[in-house]
């Protein structure tokens, strides 16, 4: 069901503000000059994003993206969030290296049921208006369905840079596959989007919107691409790769995980996820390449605003001393979240995955098997080494998996 809230009154149209939506954080627009001159105009826009809740919880990469949104509703915009629970049964590959696996309907809605709250940390969902795409997409008809695909090439698809590298490695692309950029063009027909939002990744999707809206008479969308936000392993920051920072991770966990931060991402850290000042930014890393601030410095600022931003600034001193404490002193943190677990017998993947220190079985495995994951007994750590083993949680055992991810058992 489509939950719409009334259209703001007033727009913002000054010209400072609108140069920073504009530009901090972007990488692409089309058209810029038509989408400034919107901007403007005192019109309300209508902004769109897809979600497709193929995880649980919003990263930190994903979440600039919602920051982004959130400045053009602070213009006074109109924000419409299409929540994907169609699309996801098929899954985006524009990132992907292999034929991605469709996802039940059942796992979206338990993926759904967090996004609201965590929505809400960065947007006002009073205002916004929220659809899921399956209203539209789950009543195409099949002579609908090749209308639409009738309007791009198989050579248009498989030029694409992730198709073109898997047709060249003669590895499978499903046909499902093709149809994704169909389906997310379509969505700014049905809503009829004035602006559509995504990542660099996605440009030919975002595109192909442009292209079915001038066929249904409507006028195309500006289309807004935003830099990459890269996860602690280097490669693009991805729910279904592990290597992610949630907006919903514990202070301490925030601050962790920030802390085991690659030095060349300190930059775009700082200005898209602390979402600091381009010129403090400037400022920052003038002093940190001069020597005044070591890179640790640095990420110990860095992590402090983030917490900071999804917490609170009390909860980010914690955070900073309870760090000290663990990696300074090698001893046990006082604050490590606790979660409530019955005592009964639970494999040693799913209960990682209960704990939240890993966001999927098949990475729990993988932490597993290199070593990464303890438990805290008679004062040490013991290694747990058995992907395959079961326990009984017994309420205050404490687990760790890496070196900065801790749990209690309530």
């Amino acid at each position: 069901m489509a939950t719409r809230h009334a259209k703001p009154t007033t727009v913002i149209t000054d010209t400072q503000k609108i140069n920073e939506v504009l530009s901090i954080g972007v990488e692409t627009v089309s058209v810029k000059e038509h989408l400034r001159e919107m901007l403007q105009s005192g019109k309300v826009l209508r902004l769109k994003l897809g979600i497709d809740p193929t995880g649980p919880l919003i990263h930190v990469g994903r979440a600039t993206i919602l920051w982004k949104l959130r400045q053009f509703q602070d213009l006074g915009h109109q924000i419409v969030l299409i929540i994907g629970d169609f699309t996801a049964q098929i899954g985006d590959a524009s990132d992907k290296q292999a034929m991605r696996q469709p996802m039940t309907l059942a796992a979206i809605k338990q993926n759904m049921k967090q996004y609201a709250q965590q929505l809400g940390l960065i947007l006002d969902m009073k205002k916004v208006e929220l659809r899921h795409n399956s209203e539209w997409l789950g009543k195409l008809k099949p002579n609908e369905l090749v209308q639409l695909a009738m309007n791009f090439s198989v050579q248009q698809m498989i030029n694409r840079r992730n198709f073109k590298e898997r047709w060249n490695a003669q590895k499978e692309i499903g046909l499902h596959e093709l149809l994704y950029p169909l389906f997310q063009g379509y969505d700014s027909v049905a809503v009829r989007a004035d602006v559509e939002l995504g990542g660099s990744d996605q440009l030919f999707n975002l595109m192909a919107g442009r292209k079915l809206q001038e066929l249904y008479g409507q006028k195309p969308q500006d289309v807004m691409t935003m830099e990459m936000i890269y996860g602690l392993d280097g490669r693009k920051m991805s729910t279904s790769w592990g290597n992610i920072i949630t907006i919903t991770d514990t202070p301490q966990n925030q601050y962790g995980l920030i802390m085991s931060l690659r030095d060349e991402l300190l930059k775009n850290y700082l200005l898209l996820v602390a979402r600091m000042e381009p010129r403090e930014v400037q400022r920052i890393m003038r002093t940190m390449k001069s020597g005044e601030l070591s890179a640790l410095d640095v990420k110990k600022m860095l992590a402090k605003k983030v917490v900071s931003l999804y917490h609170s600034p009390r909860e980010a001193e914690r955070a900073a001393a309870a760090f000290k404490k663990t990696f300074a002193q090698k001893e046990v943190p006082d604050d490590v979240p606790a979660y409530p677990l019955k005592q009964r017998a639970i494999t040693l993947l799913d209960l990682l995955v209960a704990l939240q220190l890993s966001p999927s079985k098949s990475d729990a495995k993988r932490l597993i098997e290199e070593g990464a994951v303890r438990v805290w007994e008679d004062g040490v750590w013991k290694k747990l080494d058995d992907w395959k083993a079961s326990l009984i949680p017994q309420s205050g055992q404490i687990f760790k998996a890496g070196k900065r991810k801790f749990a209690q058992i309530q």
